[in-house]
């Protein structure tokens, strides 16, 4: 089976893994695929314990707000409800979308694709809906990356140590099972791997003309980013994958800097009013005090809970800035693409992964303002709403999000002026470059 590394562009023949191996491109380091033990048994079982967790988190109270014998409870829809009630609609969609629906799809799509991958294998079952198969792969692989039940679990966490010293919180037994659930999915996800999950239903097909050791820049094939298959080179713009029917993009290094460059401008513009304006207002016995993100960091910590407002500084100041910074110099460099090193190219694509790992849990700073305006609703006596700084911060967490997701790695391997492969060896291993790293 002959993959196509997307991070670096070269063409990997990979041989059988057995259950626990995976396979690493021999050029760059990315993880191609991978063989996880017990294929079938293991993601249904953690999905299974995910959809019993989720009903859980749904059907009890999960946090309760005390203070002066004064009380309030919520559960976890109710921050979806409340941000809708202070006409944060849009914040409130993304809290649902990316907490409760986007990883309530995916589970139950993993449960019924992976259903159906055991029949293939042990009876033979002849899959019918072929397309309806295919568009869900593609629905569960497009949904991941917003998955964001982890980042959500430490924004509670973050509110509650925020307003301890206030009130008295209970924790509800909706608190515990989304806890349970959070570490679910994360373990879930982590056995789902794309590769191994198309060839279950869709064998690769053979494309002549391209073989190990062949890069993008040989212009003889495209490698589809949604399942890997190896396709000839599209004639028209509207041409489709040969496996799972996606449309196909040649690469294009000025088209995907272009599109990179307008998302990560986007959001700078966004940052500024996400730090100017207050993130939250705070009514305190009839008077109104807004608070911005350096605003709150700064009161956590004259109020000694230095841990905290360390996170709150590291999620929502430090780490958006850094990305945008870090991206905007690999966006200048891919531009330049001088003829670097292959050693210059791999500590680029390592700085690339992780900006784009860490840049979705600057969310934190949102799920803390939607907890707290759920939580503390005691009318004048203590309440907390939504700024309009709220809107704008997760505009920026998304629009980097996007400029990451649509920048291309293999820009890193392309020197600008040598379109062709017999000119632009760019450092490429000196033998079995077609051959990955498979370990245990």
């Amino acid at each position: 089976m002959m993959v196509a590394c997307e991070e670096c562009g070269l063409v990997v023949d990979i041989p059988y893994l057995n259950e626990g191996d995976k396979a690493t491109c021999p050029r760059c380091g990315h993880t191609l695929t991978k063989a996880v033990s017990l294929p079938f048994q293991r993601p249904v079982a953690y999905g299974i314990a995910c959809l019993l967790m989720l009903v859980l988190s749904l059907s009890f109270p999960f946090l309760s707000f005390t203070v002066n014998g004064m009380g309030h409870q919520i559960t976890l829809l109710n921050a979806a409800e409340t941000l809708q009630h202070f006409e944060n609609s849009v914040l409130a969609i993304l809290l649902m979308v990316t907490v409760l629906v986007f990883p309530a799809v995916y589970i139950m799509l993993v449960l019924y694709l992976y259903y159906h991958a055991h029949k293939v294998k042990n009876v033979g079952h002849v899959v019918h809906a072929r397309a309806w198969i295919k568009f869900l792969c593609r629905i569960i692989f497009t949904i991941q990356p917003w998955l964001m039940v982890d980042v959500f679990l430490i924004g509670v966490l973050v509110s509650l140590v925020k307003i301890s010293a206030l009130a008295h919180i209970g924790l509800g037994n909706s608190f515990w099972a989304f806890c349970l659930y959070s570490v679910l999915v994360v373990k879930c996800v982590s056995l789902v791997d794309r590769t191994w999950l198309w060839d279950q239903f869709f064998a690769m097909k053979p494309v002549d003309g391209v073989r190990a050791g062949d890069t993008h820049l040989d212009h003889n094939h495209v490698g589809c980013h949604t399942c890997n298959q190896i396709n000839p080179l599209p004639t028209s713009h509207k041409a489709r994958c040969l496996r799972c029917d996606s449309q196909l993009h040649v690469f294009n290094a000025n088209h995907s800097l272009q599109y990179s460059w307008a998302y990560l401008l986007a959001s700078i513009v966004f940052y500024i009013p996400a730090n100017l304006y207050p993130m939250m207002y705070t009514v305190s016995l009839g008077q109104t005090e807004g608070s911005t993100i350096l605003g709150g960091v700064v009161l956590l910590w004259k109020m000694g809970s230095w841990p905290i407002a360390l996170v709150i500084f590291i999620a929502s100041i430090f780490i958006p800035m850094a990305k945008m910074f870090t991206l905007a110099w690999l966006y200048f460099c891919a531009g330049k693409r001088a003829d670097d090193s292959s050693h210059v190219a791999i500590k680029r694509l390592k700085l690339y992964r992780l900006t784009e790992f860490i840049g979705r849990w600057s969310m934190v700073d949102i799920f803390v303002v939607a907890i707290l305006v759920a939580l503390v609703q005691l009318q004048n006596v203590m309440a907390i709403s939504p700024g309009p700084a709220a809107l704008c911060f997760a505009t920026v967490v998304i629009f980097t999000m996007l400029s990451a997701m649509n920048f291309d790695p293999r820009i890193f391997w392309t020197p600008k002026n040598k379109p062709c492969k017999q000119d632009s060896e760019l450092d490429a291993p000196e033998s079995n470059s077609e051959v990955p790293s498979v370990h245990k």
